[in-house]
């Protein structure tokens, strides 16, 4: 309950009690003095009866104000205690205020020193929030390239899943079809065509095909002859075994048990397939029916897989291929090989080409040193040609001129002009290829006419 009502409460009901009791002394007066009033009217009243009534009434009223005044102690007591309790409320109350003003003060400081450090703060931050609001707009378009580029890249995986679904099945298609012993003969000359072609030898000049070969061992139609510098030639022949190693490379190469030994077996029998196709390939001995070549024949294999597995399956199979005079070829090697022989094509060529223009300047050197004769003898009619036009001019000038000078006297209207003389010489020839030329033909021509001379 709040302390001032509370005193408000004690000051009222005292002043209640105390009209109270006035109020009972008052009425007992009445009542008495009425009663001898009363009995004045019947009969005297003793004055010491009225003394002793007045002494009872006193010692009433005085205890009823002894009452009232430990009522009014009471109350006086208890408001005290209520208002020093109030004076403590009141200054802890007051220690509060104060304390609150200084807190708050205090916060207010602090929230001013705040706000003047994150102003700084803020400022000394204001190009790094540029940065990071150019940072954020950067993202947001990286984010929309990158939604853009997620949906492109789906559409690219959806492309790439359906070509991967039309690559497995042109794959299937094209295994089905390669179980065919037409279709893989068919495929591996096409292959040996593609490296010969990319090698950069050129059909029927460096190398013919399905050539018609005879040897003691018999008639044979290789894929194709290579032809060598020096009139050499080379047989190659294209071989696919296909069948044992596409069985086989359909099971995983970590497959164990039964799996396994079918894998096995499966590459045993690829590879006692291409020992059948050296051994009939050695068989026909090709190099027996070719002029110089050499004695080995080129079993290509269109496929590196079918030449590892082969090998990786029998080390020994290329020794067994050597001994049989066959060399197994993968299109890596035979593009190696034929690299080199076109290579040596056209070194060749270079070659010839050289030699033919050595002899080409040999021989304009020497008609070059026929020429200076030709030119020496020319320029000798050149000055010949000019002492006859010198001389013609002279004679003109001494003899026809004076003559016609006569008749000028009959008609002025023409004038005869001087003739100049030509006072150029051819030039002479100083080259020494020229020089040494002409003085071996004036030797020669001397020595016609010494012998001329001899025989007159």
């Amino acid at each position: 309950m709040d302390p001032w009502l509370t005193l408000l409460l004690g000051i009222a009901l005292g002043a209640m009690l105390g009209a109270l009791c006035t109020v009972i002394v008052l009425q007992r007066r009445a009542a008495r003095a009425g009663a001898a009033t009363s009995g004045a009217g019947t009969h005297a009243v003793d004055p010491a009866v009225l003394a002793a009534r007045h002494q009872v009434d006193l010692a009433e009223l005085r205890s009823a104000e002894a009452k009232v005044s430990a009522i009014l102690r009471e109350e006086l007591a208890s408001v005290q205690a209520t208002t020093d309790a109030l004076r403590e409320q009141l200054a802890d109350a007051q220690r509060r205020a104060r304390e609150f003003d200084e807190r708050h003060r205090e916060e207010a400081a602090a929230r001013t020193e705040r706000e003047q450090r994150e102003s700084k703060v803020l400022q000394a931050l204001a190009p790094v929030r540029e940065s990071l609001h150019d940072m954020q707009l950067k993202v947001s378009e990286l984010e929309a390239q990158r939604s853009l580029q997620h949906g492109e890249l789906s559409q690219q995986l959806r492309s790439a899943t359906e070509s991967e679904e039309r690559l497995r099945s042109t794959a299937e298609s094209l295994a089905s079809a390669l179980r065919a012993n037409d279709t893989r003969g068919v495929w591996g000359e096409t292959q040996l065509r593609s490296v010969v072609e990319a090698a950069g030898l050129i059909e029927r000049v460096d190398f013919d095909v399905q050539s018609s070969i005879s040897s003691d061992a018999g008639s044979g139609r290789p894929d194709m002859v290579v032809h060598l510098p020096g009139g050499k030639n080379i047989a190659v022949d294209a071989k696919v075994p296909f069948t044992g190693f596409l069985e086989a490379s359909q099971i995983p190469a970590t497959a164990t048990g039964a799996e396994g030994a079918r894998r096995t077996a499966l590459l045993g029998a690829h590879v006692k397939a291409v020992r059948d196709h050296i051994t009939a390939l050695g068989s026909k001995a090709y190099w027996q029916g070719l002029e110089a070549s050499p004695e080995i024949v080129i079993a290509f294999i269109p496929s590196e897989s079918l030449v590892s597995s082969a090998l990786e399956a029998d080390p020994s199979i290329m020794e067994f291929a050597f001994s049989k005079r066959v060399a197994l070829a993968s299109p890596v090697t035979l593009w190696s090989v034929l690299k080199t022989v076109a290579f040596t094509w056209q070194q060749d060529v270079l070659t010839h080409d050289a030699k033919l223009l050595f002899d080409l300047s040999r021989e304009l050197y020497a008609r070059l040193a026929v020429t200076a004769t030709h030119i020496e003898k020319l320029g000798r009619s050149i000055e010949r040609t000019v002492k006859d036009y010198n001389g013609f001019v002279g004679s003109m000038e001494r003899q026809v001129l004076p003559t016609a000078r006569k008749l000028n006297a009959l008609d002025e209207s023409k004038v005869l002009a001087p003739l100049a003389g030509v006072e150029e010489s051819p030039r002479e020839l100083v080259a020494w290829e020229f020089v040494t030329e002409l003085e071996a033909a004036g030797l020669a021509a001397a020595e016609l006419e010494a012998s001329a001379q001899r025989a007159d």
